[in-house]
Formats: structure tokens, C-alpha cells, sequence
């Protein structure tokens, strides 16, 4: 049942509508439909948290809040997704889309060595921010659509088979109506 095992994992509402971050949007954070859990509000909360998740800002749960709130999408689920970009996850996320990026606009790699300085993150982004923000879009879309049919696929047959063990159990078997 996706929605027990969806809702196993969901970040507690108050701790959400509590964050300090999030208070910018007040009373809206309280909308009913931001904490429906079903079939059309996971979707979206998926292609927004996968969507938000591929943008590289700080703050993205803010973003993903914002555009949970505008979709009517669940919006815990929303926040946690973007969770997805994580300081061990986000080196080579960005890295496949600077790739992804290079490789849509034709370009060929371009040589860089990183170093962990503000000198570097000024002029080595400037190398690479074209094909890097090319591709963070480009996979922030397919993310977003994989996640959103995803979670449409997965719903429909997961109930469509809850569906069939119910008519399974309800079926008398050949075996009992025997003579």
C-alpha cells in the first residue's frame, strides 16, 4: 500500500509548519489540502521535491514549500524529497549534470580542478555554469516527470492489486463446492 509505506517516511506536519524557514509562508502552511496524502498530491509532491532537489541553491525546501503551496501538492513530501541533494549525494548530481549539460550543448569537456576556495568558486563557476545550470534543468524536468508518473504507475497498481487480493479473498474456491 503505497500510502502506509509513503506515510511511514513523512516528516512530522508540526516540525514542518514550525520551521523557521518556512514561516514566511504563515497561515498558508495550514491549508488543508498541503497535508492530503493521496494519489494526485504525492505526484506532485514528487515532481516538486525531485524538481527543487536538482536546483542549485541554498534553501531549496523553501522552493519546494513555495511550489507545494502554488500545486496543491503534499507538502512534506515535497520538503523531504529535495533532501535527495545532501552533501554526500549533491558532488555527483551536479557533476551528471555539468555532463549532461556539456553534452547537450556539444561542448567538450572542459578541465578543471576544483579547490575549496571562494577565488575558485568565482572564477572556476564561470568555466562551467552554462552547461552546469543546462543540465540541472534538463535533469530537474526528467526527474520531475519520471517522479510524477512514477507515483501515478505505482498508486494505480498498487490499488488495482489490493483490488484483486480483496476479490481473491471474496471468490470461493472450486475445491469448496464440491458435492
Amino acid at each position: 500500500m503505497p500510502r502506509k509505506l509513503l506515510k511511514k517516511y513523512m516528516p512530522d506536519p508540526q516540525t514542518i509548519k514550525h520551521n523557521k524557514c518556512l514561516k514566511v509562508f504563515g497561515s498558508l502552511l495550514h491549508h488543508a489540502a498541503l497535508w492530503h496524502f493521496n494519489r494526485h498530491t504525492i505526484a506532485k509532491a514528487f515532481a516538486i521535491g525531485l524538481f527543487c532537489a536538482w536546483v542549485p541553491i541554498p534553501f531549496q525546501m523553501v522552493l519546494a514549500a513555495g511550489l507545494a503551496i502554488l500545486f496543491n501538492g503534499n507538502l512534506p513530501m515535497s520538503a523531504a524529497l529535495v533532501w535527495i541533494t545532501n552533501p554526500f549525494t549533491m558532488p555527483p548530481m551536479f557533476y551528471l549534470a555539468y555532463k549532461v549539460g556539456a553534452m547537450v550543448m556539444g561542448l567538450g569537456e572542459s578541465p578543471f580542478e576544483m579547490e575549496l576556495t571562494l577565488d575558485w568558486l568565482i572564477h572556476g563557476t564561470l568555466l562551467i555554469w552554462k552547461p552546469f545550470l543546462l543540465g540541472c534543468f534538463i535533469m530537474a524536468m526528467t526527474s520531475s516527470l519520471l517522479g510524477y508518473f512514477g507515483i501515478q504507475i505505482f498508486w494505480r497498481w498498487a490499488v488495482m492489486r489490493r483490488w484483486k487480493q480483496r476479490k481473491d479473498a471474496n471468490t470461493p474456491t472450486h475445491a469448496s463446492h464440491k458435492h
